[in-house]
């Protein structure tokens, strides 16, 4: 049923509260995880964003290294840049991800923030089912 899920992530701490699910869908079904994580750098100088892709790079390892340690040895890392929710609906569909399971931030869907939320622009564009932690 949900033998890819995509799992986009960065430091914040919704990704850590969707971090349980990811893993506890992942046993389940058995599923190939892909973590990505997404440099939007257009407002960055190169020194910030030589910095922000080199944290990026140790977010990945240390998650896909959390995730073999509970058992998941399927588990594979992405890391892209540009507009976070048209690159993370490009991945899904690049690799027929089945699933993205995603955190957010709370805004609000139906008012001010709608424009701002990635997950409502990934909850619009993607190929596949989103499932939304909040």
């Amino acid at each position: 049923m949900f033998d890819k899920l995509l799992f986009p992530i960065d430091n914040s701490r919704e990704t850590s509260h969707a971090l349980p699910l990811v893993a506890d869908i992942a046993q389940r079904y058995k599923s190939q995880v892909y973590l990505l994580s997404v440099l939007d750098d257009t407002e960055l100088d190169p020194e910030r964003a030589e910095q922000a892709r080199q944290n990026i790079h140790n977010l990945l390892k240390q998650t896909e290294s959390g995730l073999h340690q509970i058992g998941l040895s399927n588990v594979k890392s992405e890391y892209r840049e540009g507009k976070v929710p048209f690159v993370i609906c490009d991945v899904a569909d690049e690799l027929e991800i089945s699933l993205i399971v995603m955190g957010c931030r709370g805004l609000t869907l139906s008012g001010e923030g709608q424009n701002n939320s990635v997950s409502h622009r990934v909850i619009d564009l993607s190929p596949c089912p989103v499932l939304v932690v909040p």
